[in-house]
């Protein structure tokens, strides 16, 4: 009898303590690296093109994610602050931007001879060996990158790729890259929580499309955009078995103005057109 009251004293201590950790207070300790909001979330908000073209001035709060075509976004934070992905000689943005990351699987993902006038070139790979390191603050923008590997011919190339992550407003955007493996416990942690996603949805080149739900279901954002696509083909097939449960939205507009509040309810494939 004492054994059990002595552990129905243990169960009833262990309770108390599961209550405490769920108060408001003692889960502010420990705060993770981009929270995520849980309440209800409104849909996600379309920035419309002014007069004919793209403008990344970026509204008070809102961060603008405007696809560029392949892998290449550019990324407005409310402070200004532009950045373009996967920069290279074949898709070049209106403006200059800030920062440029790139990733050198194909040379549709970086060049040699970037833009006078960019102030941070950020390589997804080291030149000299290893794993590339990268974490930069530039006004309201933490960003960061995360190495993976890449096949090379019949081998691979350790380290030859990078996620970038780019923290603004709240908001954590994950680029994947020219990602070719399943990624592992390590990579998820290194990547934090995750709020929208930029990934290459081509099925062969990177991962193949099983591959790629398995990752973004271990991601588990609530935002997913799809680049690195070869045909409308392409990208119906990919469409077609994430949307059996993932909400797939198409904009008519090649941006997007996003924010923390805004993020939508359930996880959403959102297509923007691109070249």
């Amino acid at each position: 009898m004492a054994h059990v009251a002595m552990h129905n004293l243990w169960r009833a201590a262990l309770a108390i303590v599961a209550a405490l950790l769920l108060m408001p207070g003692l889960a502010a300790a420990q705060p993770e690296k981009c929270p995520r909001m849980v309440a209800d979330r409104a849909p996600v908000r379309l920035a419309a093109l002014d007069g004919g073209g793209l403008r990344f001035a970026a509204a008070e709060g809102l961060v603008r994610l405007a696809f560029l075509g392949h892998a290449s976004f550019l990324i407005e934070s409310p402070a200004g602050v532009t950045i373009v992905t996967d920069y290279n000689d074949y898709i070049r943005p209106p403006l200059v931007p800030r920062v440029v990351t790139m990733n050198h699987a194909h040379d549709t993902h970086y060049t040699e001879v970037p833009e006078a006038g960019i102030e941070y070139v950020l390589r997804g790979w080291n030149p000299v060996g290893g794993p590339a390191h990268h974490e930069l603050t530039l006004d309201d923008v933490w960003i960061r990158n995360v190495p993976t590997n890449i096949r090379r011919g019949p081998g691979t190339e350790y380290d030859g790729n990078s996620m970038f992550v780019f923290e603004v407003a709240g908001l954590c955007i994950a680029h994947l890259g020219h990602l070719h493996h399943l990624l592992t416990p390590a990579h998820l942690e290194a990547l934090g929580r995750i709020d929208v996603v930029l990934a290459p949805v081509d099925g062969s080149y990177t991962l193949d499309i099983e591959g790629m739900v398995e990752t973004l279901k271990a991601i588990n954002a609530p935002l997913v955009i799809p680049m690195h696509y070869f045909s409308a083909w392409g990208l119906e097939r990919f469409l077609s078995r994430l949307g059996r449960e993932w909400q797939v939205e198409r904009s008519a507009d090649a941006s997007v103005m996003l924010a923390r509040e805004t993020l939508p309810k359930v996880p959403t494939l959102l297509v923007l057109p691109g070249r």
